[in-house]
């Protein structure tokens, strides 16, 4: 793990409330992880361009 990492983790979990449980906790830490992961995916050019996502986006929501 990363330093940058860790520091994510140390504040995510200092911000999350009183009450929150580990599995709280865990989703957070892979929502961050997913995100992060399609940022250097983009990084590396493996974006879907706008238009293909428009036409996906259509085919999922009519019928």
């Amino acid at each position: 793990m990363s330093e940058q990492d860790k520091a994510a983790v140390i504040d995510l979990v200092n911000r999350m409330p009183g009450d929150a449980t580990l599995h709280d906790i865990a989703r957070e830490i892979e929502f961050i992880a997913g995100v992060r992961e399609g940022f250097e995916q983009l990084d590396r050019g493996e974006g879907v361009p706008i238009e293909e996502v428009e036409t996906r986006l259509k085919s999922w929501t009519t019928r």
